[in-house]
């Protein structure tokens, strides 16, 4: 069975933010969430770099291993999820989470804040494929249609990748190799002629 996973490449990313709005708008995520976001390092300074950053649906994630309630859980296709029933919104996940991906809904005093968000591979969650209550928790469930991540689908540089993880490594290793030397064959040294340690 595949095992899904994202790869941004950080060389191809130029910030736009095309991957953030598409979730948005795709699982009508609260204004407040960012299921997915962009993350720039060295901003305006040569040798700047953009990633996508979401939920990486580890191997062994350490949301799940801290959660009390056990409300996380591996799909088949390796897609850690969680269920908004059995969440009690204690923030454990957000503080074990070293990408930032579970969320609060809101801003308030403990108790009040709601129970967590997290982006979900665009897999809905636990209740029935294309129910409305999974829509609504969860949003659209675009891997039950045969879809990626509608994220990924909208890059326009194609540098963010969703799917089996052995074919997104295959694809980084030839843009890698293919670049000559490294991250930096393709991106900024050569668009700009100047040489970046990175």
């Amino acid at each position: 069975m595949a095992r899904m996973k994202f790869l941004c490449d950080a060389d191809r990313c130029i910030e736009c933010n095309a991957c953030v709005t598409a979730c948005k708008n795709e699982h009508e995520v609260p204004w407040g969430i960012n299921r997915r976001r962009v993350v720039t390092i060295n901003d305006g300074k040569p040798g700047e770099r953009s990633v996508s950053m979401a939920c990486m649906h580890c191997t062994d994630a350490p949301c799940a291993a801290v959660c009390p309630v056990s409300c996380f859980y591996t799909t088949v296709d390796a897609v850690v999820l969680h269920s908004k029933d059995l969440c009690i919104g204690c923030g454990y996940c957000f503080y074990a989470c070293p990408f930032g991906a579970p969320q609060y809904p809101k801003v308030g005093n403990f108790g009040s804040r709601g129970k967590m968000d997290k982006c979900t591979y665009c897999a809905g969650g636990p209740e029935a494929d294309f129910s409305t209550a999974e829509y609504e928790k969860y949003g659209r469930n675009r891997l039950a249609e045969g879809k990626l991540p509608l994220c990924a689908e909208m890059c326009s540089t194609k540098s963010l990748l969703a799917g089996d993880g052995d074919i997104i490594a295959s694809i980084y290793k030839e843009r890698v190799m293919k670049r000559g030397y490294g991250s930096g064959a393709w991106g900024w040294k050569t668009a700009y002629k100047e040489t970046i340690n990175v």
